[in-house]
């Protein structure tokens, strides 16, 4: 009964991400890059933040398994995703602006979480400049001194780094602005939880998921595509619908072929294997059990 729900747990979930379409995309926008040239001027107060999140997040992970004591691999984790946008610990990256004071930028952290743009991808590139190869030195530095924040910053920003040794350059007086701080509508929010979440999920071993942002950016994502006649009568149910969009995958429009590569690394194990759970789930979400597979002998007579 528990590998049932967690294996329908799993079906919901990757339905939703293959059906719904979040409002504020349904329009198709360009992918907005890092603005590379800015990346000197916010490096220094980059580096602060980054070793202000590394502590925190190192104090927020020791409080949840205490009394254990924090490991140096799960510093490590942290150190190396702290400035992936597609890991939770990367998401201060999202509630910071980039605003312009005189001839200086400045990082003015928000109350919430902004649409993900140039700004927040040039924090992004500024922040894996500061880290480089220094994640496991960091995580050594945390795990064997155990600093507070200050002692962190200048060992990050001073020490390893050097991001922090003498003042940025003056702005250019001929740079453009970039574009305003954008809260995200929490429809997304929560659509950017729930891919995240469903890498760990269980049932789904070695999963490999897009972002919403990849998703939408696909080849006629949403198009539901063309109906087979001859489906069961239960086509409309949850697991059936599931199951016809991994069966019409192979060899349909360019997007779909992306997201089964997506789901898992090798999509006609995931067809085989979706098609056995979408079975499975309809007997037991029914109350039913399968009728016994007839076999036939070598004489061509039906036996049970």
């Amino acid at each position: 009964m528990a590998e049932a729900k967690q294996i329908l747990g799993f079906v919901l979930a990757l339905l939703v991400v293959l059906t719904w379409t979040p409002t504020s995309y349904c329009a198709k926008k360009p992918v907005a890059g890092p603005r590379k040239g800015d990346v000197p001027y916010i490096k220094c107060q980059v580096c602060e933040k980054i070793a202000t999140q590394l502590y925190q997040q190192v104090q927020k992970k020791q409080a949840q398994i205490s009394p254990k004591k924090i490991s140096e691999y799960q510093i490590i984790e942290i150190a190396e995703n702290v400035c992936n946008l597609k890991k939770e610990e990367a998401d201060w990256i999202t509630r910071i602006d980039i605003v312009e004071q005189g001839d200086k930028l400045e990082l003015v952290e928000q109350d919430t979480e902004g649409i993900c743009n140039s700004e927040c991808k040039t924090i992004e590139r500024a922040c894996e400049e500061v880290m480089g190869y220094s994640d496991t030195d960091v995580a050594e530095y945390l795990y064997t001194a155990k600093p507070q924040i200050g002692s962190l910053v200048d060992y990050l920003c001073k020490d390893l780094t050097g991001s922090c040794i003498g003042k940025p350059p003056p702005l250019p007086k001929d740079r453009l602005a970039g574009e305003p701080f954008m809260p995200k509508p929490s429809k997304d929010a929560e659509m950017d939880k729930m891919l995240r979440d469903m890498q760990g999920m269980p049932g789904a071993p070695n999963m490999q998921m897009y972002s919403k942002d990849d998703l939408m950016n696909m080849k006629n994502f949403g198009d539901d595509g063309d109906v087979d006649e001859d489906e069961d009568e239960e086509e409309e149910s949850i697991p059936s619908k599931l199951g016809k969009v991994l069966r019409e995958s192979k060899n349909k429009d360019d997007w779909k072929e992306k997201i089964k590569k997506g789901v898992v690394n090798t999509g006609e194990t995931l067809k085989s294997h979706a098609r056995k759970i979408s079975n499975r789930i309809q007997h037991w979400w029914s109350g039913t059990k399968a009728a016994p597979a007839k076999k036939k002998s070598k004489s061509g007579k039906s036996e049970l």
